[in-house]
């Protein structure tokens, strides 16, 4: 049996010790007063302070289970919807077996939301809830750490420097998610890239793919390894990204400098943005199952790539960004026309808003973080309505 203590969540076991640490922690109250109270943490630190560490205690004092864990941050997680979101809805997953256990890539646009949203639309469909790939990148503070970790999140190393220790750190991500496929009977959540889609095309990263087949037995044909995982991509669209702005400052810097460099803690802070700034709606589209059809990586990355953008859902945020920027094209005209008059201004006069919000050097980038989804869907299309067949994915 191999050792997945360094990579693996957090079990039952040591959840009471875990939560023991984590009601301690001054970081970790610091920031459930601030996300929850703004105005009255920075007037009376001193009075809710003590207030967050009572409720968290009422709500996990006498949580044991991983599951117990889940149970509560969905109620975190259904108020999150229901107040910064105007719907979450899903298609595909009624092709799927509760049954069954699936390795889901979807694409990447926020750190803690995407996951989150697939596990959400498993857990009410009662499937199995996920473990999430994450970075140890993002595990900067020891309580985010530990709350991932309590969630079911197991941890990809990329702070590897040399190749050798790259490529084994890889081999034994590989063993570990065909373990928790086919021992432990689990599903599992990964990105179809590194980092997020900062310019809105949904790119497979074809090494994410290599990585997987790493633990293929030498005897057996990569296209029956590929179906042994049960790949089905997953396409996450969101009306409104709470990240565009900083995304597109990012990218500008890039530009500009050549080099862009996180502030320390950086990534935290964008998963509090995430989860707390408003997303209008939001569709999940779960593909089709990878079968055996494949004979390397690329043919796997090229699959999952189109299907991630053919399946997403185009919204008028995404129709307004591409006629400033490229004008109304017949397909584009006929995609707008499937939206109601009303939904299309309040979407145009919400991007006039944001756009005045940024510098003139970051609204072209910014525009175009929501239009690049029209042209990749576009692109992928397999007939001639095209784009105006993308709004009723």
């Amino acid at each position: 049996m191999v050792d997945f203590d360094d990579i693996r969540p957090y079990e039952d076991s040591e959840v009471k010790p875990t939560l023991r640490r984590l009601l301690k922690d001054p970081e970790l109250l610091d920031t459930v007063a601030t996300f929850r109270f703004p105005q009255l943490s920075q007037r009376c630190p001193w009075l809710i302070k003590p207030i967050v560490s009572l409720y968290l205690r009422h709500q996990f004092g006498s949580v044991s289970r991983i599951d117990e864990v889940q149970a509560v941050l969905e109620r975190y997680l259904k108020r999150t919807l229901n107040t910064t979101t105007k719907g979450l809805s899903v298609s595909g997953l009624d092709k799927l077996d509760p049954k069954q256990n699936y390795l889901f890539v979807s694409n990447h646009r926020d750190i803690s939301m995407d996951p989150a949203c697939v596990n959400w639309a498993l857990y009410h469909h009662e499937f199995t809830t996920l473990r999430i790939a994450i970075g140890d990148n993002l595990l900067t503070k020891p309580y985010v750490s530990d709350l991932m970790r309590l969630n079911k999140a197991f941890i990809v190393n990329r702070s590897a420097s040399s190749p050798r220790e790259k490529l084994k750190a890889a081999k034994h991500l590989s063993h570990y998610i065909h373990h928790s496929l086919t021992e432990d009977h689990s599903n599992i959540w990964i990105a179809q890239r590194e980092g997020r889609a900062k310019d809105g095309r949904d790119i497979t990263n074809r090494a994410i793919i290599s990585m997987f087949s790493l633990n293929k037995p030498k005897k057996m044909a990569f296209g029956d390894y590929i179906a042994e995982l049960k790949i089905v991509p997953v396409s996450i669209s969101y009306e409104w990204d709470p990240c565009d702005s900083a995304k597109a400052h990012e990218l500008h810097r890039l530009e500009v400098d050549g080099m862009y460099e996180k502030q320390e803690h950086e990534d935290v802070a964008s998963i509090a943005k995430g989860i707390s700034g408003e997303k209008g709606k939001v569709h999940l589209a779960f593909g089709e199952v990878l079968g055996s059809d494949f004979s390397d990586a690329e043919e796997v990355s090229t699959e999952i790539e189109r299907q991630i953008q053919n399946n997403y859902l185009i919204h008028p945020s995404n129709v307004a960004a591409y006629i400033r920027l490229y004008g109304e094209e017949p397909e584009v005209s006929l995609a707008r026309e499937t939206f109601e008059p009303a939904q299309y201004a309040a979407a145009e006069e919400e991007l006039d808003q944001r756009l005045k919000a940024l510098p003139a050097g970051e609204r072209e980038i910014f525009l175009k973080g929501y239009a690049n989804p029209i042209i990749a869907k576009f692109s992928f299309s397999d007939n001639d309505s095209g784009l105006e067949s993308a709004m009723n994915t």
